[in-house]
């Protein structure tokens, strides 16, 4: 069985950047596709980054394109998430999972993921 646990997040002031990270034990991630998901308090958890099996295709939720970086090791079991120019609204819990990329290619939204979940990152942006 897959464990995922989740390392990086922190406490920063808006505009600067974390790197969390997804590394997995118990088995190889290396045949899944793998995505990051946060959950604020009050909202539930929402899609935020994923990326192919083979590192080569990545998607991103519109809000945070163009500044989160979703990258995988497969060498290492790990999945990354390079996060710049935070904003306060990024502040949540991430979590990384096991995901089905047919179901994010085909409809934009990753669907139910595998259920491989860690205990998550806390990850805080103040103004």
């Amino acid at each position: 069985q897959v464990q995922l646990g989740e390392s990086g997040g922190g406490s920063v002031q808006a505009g600067e950047s974390l790197r969390l990270s997804c590394l997995a034990s118990g088995g190889s991630i290396r045949i899944y596709a793998m995505g990051w998901f946060r959950q604020a308090p009050g909202k539930e958890r929402e899609f935020v980054a994923a990326v192919s099996w083979s590192g080569e295709n990545t998607y991103y939720s519109e809000s945070v394109k163009g500044r989160f970086s979703c990258s995988r090791d497969n060498a290492k079991n790990t999945v990354y998430l390079q996060m710049n120019n935070l904003k306060p609204e990024d502040t949540a819990v991430y979590y990384c999972d096991a995901i089905r990329l047919t179901n994010l290619q085909a409809t934009g939204d990753p669907g139910a993921p595998y259920g491989y979940w860690g205990p998550g990152t806390q990850v805080t942006v103040s103004a």
